[in-house]
């Protein structure tokens, strides 16, 4: 079996996905943490963008492949390693799985936009546009308690680290929008009790985003 390292990033909603995907595959693997603002020249040297997550695969013959981009890795994952996949069987089901991901990505960045605005004025045309990602999700959502109903899948992996900002970070425009999407609100407790979901992030998680953003906010 090829040996598997995720560098990685404590605060880094990308590598959350590489996590998630390997604790439900259930395959060992080392996690090695960059500071970003620093950037070590071995990590400059592995990364092409310069940026996590990464996945070094060490082969039976001692060469290593390093992997980059948080999907090609998921990709990748699923592909070679036992277990369920995370996609529907079906072909147009998971070519729609894949543009719900696509969509997923441009909500995380509508998030963290929000979250770094500088004034209310940009805040408030975030939260506009991450309210219509949300509404758009609503839409979609059916019987439940995942995204392709008792199945966890891929969607559910490239929005859980949205959902975790919701637990962690709780400014009082989000509490609307919970009452207002019951079923986006149900997908996010489910997805947040998954034990691969809880355990993609440090226990120090929460305090490290909060410092982040420079807020005092009490966690759910």
């Amino acid at each position: 079996m090829n040996s598997l390292t995720l560098i990685s990033h404590p605060l880094c909603p990308f590598v959350q996905r590489a996590a998630i995907v390997l604790l439900e595959k259930q395959v060992p693997f080392e996690r090695i943490n960059v500071n970003l603002r620093d950037k070590p020249a071995w990590f400059l040297a592995l990364s092409p963008n310069g940026k996590v997550p990464l996945l070094q695969v060490g082969r039976p013959d001692g060469t290593t492949a390093v992997l980059f981009e948080s999907m090609a890795i998921c990709e990748y994952l699923l592909e070679t390693q036992p277990g369920p996949s995370l996609y529907p069987d079906d072909p147009i089901l998971r070519a729609m799985n894949r543009a719900w991901i696509e969509l997923s990505t441009t909500t995380l960045g509508d998030a963290w936009a929000f979250f770094n605005a500088k004034d209310a004025p940009t805040a408030n045309a975030w939260a506009v546009s991450f309210e219509k990602r949300l509404a758009q999700f609503e839409l979609a959502l059916e019987g439940g308690p995942y995204f392709n109903g008792e199945r966890f899948g891929m969607v559910d992996v490239a929005m859980a680290p949205v959902f975790r900002y919701f637990d962690v970070l709780q400014p009082a425009s989000w509490a609307p929008l919970l009452t207002r999407y019951h079923r986006v609100d149900a997908w996010r407790r489910a997805i947040l009790s998954r034990p691969s979901v809880a355990a993609a992030v440090t226990p120090d998680y929460s305090e490290l985003l909060r410092t982040h953003f420079g807020k005092e906010i009490q966690s759910a």
